[in-house]
């Protein structure tokens, strides 16, 4: 399967919040988001194993009881039903492999 860029939405989640759903298989799917400084994905839990690596910018994430500032080329990895937040310290993108897939990112908040 193929994804091309010109035909990938983008969809507002939050406010300054913007995923875009880059490709889904049959057990996982990745996402790409676009962060504005100051945006928050507040704390919350998910069946899906989570993979993020961030490509631009700077983030405070918590996971479970840790907490860290990644920066580009640092990435983390969230177990399934760990509790985890995001904290945008500046203008900055981001990529997420859930498995198996994660549906329902795309509901406006």
């Amino acid at each position: 399967m193929f994804s091309f860029a010109s035909e990938i939405h983008a969809e507002t989640v939050r406010e300054g919040v913007v995923v875009k759903q880059l490709g889904t298989g049959q057990n996982m799917n990745t996402l790409h988001w676009d962060l504005a400084p100051g945006s928050v994905v507040p704390p919350h839990s998910h069946e899906q194993e989570q993979f993020g690596y961030i490509i631009k910018g700077s983030l405070e994430v918590t996971i479970g009881d840790r907490r860290a500032v990644l920066r580009p080329g640092d990435s983390y990895i969230i177990p399934p039903h760990v509790e985890h937040g995001f904290i945008t310290l500046e203008e900055s993108e981001a990529i997420d492999i859930f498995s198996p897939v994660r549906s329902g990112v795309f509901q406006p908040k």
